[in-house]
């Protein structure tokens, strides 16, 4: 009889056991930048699917690689980070390689945006969608623009709202100065630095989740912003310009990534794969328009793609420079 106990015990455990593995295999964990992917296609895909999306955001590119980076392996499945993240994380052995075949809709991916440096071959990677930073202002109340030395004018004291991006806005400040938006010289950061202590005074806020609530509300006048939070705002307010900054802009590409050890692969793709067709596309980027890399739901001509992409500049990794900006950040912040 107690033999007969312990036996049915066992059998109970092991049929509790299945049930549980099956429940947790059908999830899949994203983490992703804010304000990025609507609800309703979060809400759609599960519904579709019957996988439950546990989502999480983070605001830049360092936050996505601490979170990942001091979690355990297998807490995350997909991840967006930007370009030269995504060679860093190669480079740190955090993803798993890319396979094209479990995905039907890769064919709509416009075949522009695939073999960038950061990743030849997209071995580890597919891009998602591309940012770029752009000046907004409200001109009903600011003269016109161009670039980010008219930032200066003391008449903006604290009017003016930056992303915030170590990379994406010492990059600005490096491009305002014509350097590079990548160089590390320690002279060029310097002037970065200074041209920034000629601006802080202006600066009301840093603000990457949502920098476009404070022109909407008219906290302030004018943003470094990215260029979809930027068009939300002139949604709202007709007034507000948008500006390519003539010394130039960054070029940023969000991408797929599955993390190194997920426990979710197949649902990853599956995820991916959603998210790849021209549909949920059109309805990511009629929330959040930035430049759609779907082919065939492009949000920009063909000329107004070349022109961005020729006058703006991509950030790349610069491997343990990174510390130069870290520091740099440190004093500004």
């Amino acid at each position: 009889m107690k033999k007969a106990r312990i036996f049915l015990l066992v059998i109970c455990g092991l049929l509790m056991t299945g049930c549980t593995s099956n429940k947790d295999s059908q999830i899949v964990n994203v983490l992703n930048w804010s304000s990025y992917i609507p609800d309703e296609v979060i809400k759609d895909f599960e519904k579709e699917t019957g996988i439950k999306v546990n989502y999480g955001t983070y605001s830049s590119n360092e936050e996505l690689l601490a979170k990942v980076s001091s979690s355990k392996e297998g807490t995350y499945d997909v991840v967006f980070p930007s370009d030269y993240m995504v060679e860093l994380m190669i480079g740190k052995n955090m993803l798993e390689e890319m396979d094209i075949s479990q995905l039907v809709n890769y064919e709509n991916i416009d075949e522009v945006f695939l073999n960038q440096s950061y990743d030849e071959n997209n071995k580890y990677s597919l891009p998602f969608l591309l940012a770029t930073s752009v000046i907004a202002y409200n001109s009903e109340n600011i003269p016109k623009i161009t670039d980010y030395k008219d930032l200066l004018n003391p008449a903006y004291k604290n009017d003016i709202v930056l992303l915030d991006d170590e990379r994406i806005t010492i990059g600005a400040f490096l491009q305002a100065l014509r350097y590079d938006i990548n160089d590390y010289d320690d002279s060029h950061l310097e002037e970065a630095y200074n041209f920034y202590n000629q601006m802080k005074d202006n600066v009301k806020a840093f603000d990457s989740d949502s920098p476009k609530s404070f022109l909407i509300t008219n906290e302030t006048n004018i943003g470094i912003l990215w260029n979809a939070e930027a068009i939300l705002a002139q949604d709202h307010n007709s007034k507000i310009k948008i500006v390519y900054p003539k010394s130039g802009y960054a070029l940023s590409m969000d991408n797929y990534v599955i993390v190194k050890g997920a426990n979710h692969i197949e649902n990853a793709y599956k995820f991916i794969d959603y998210l790849l067709r021209d549909d949920v596309c059109q309805k990511i980027i009629d929330d959040y328009p930035y430049i759609s890399t779907n082919k065939n739901t492009s949000n920009y001509s063909e000329e107004e793609l070349k022109n961005i992409l020729s006058n703006g500049s991509y950030i790349k990794n610069v491997s343990e420079n990174i510390k130069k900006f870290d520091r740099l950040w440190a004093k500004m912040k």
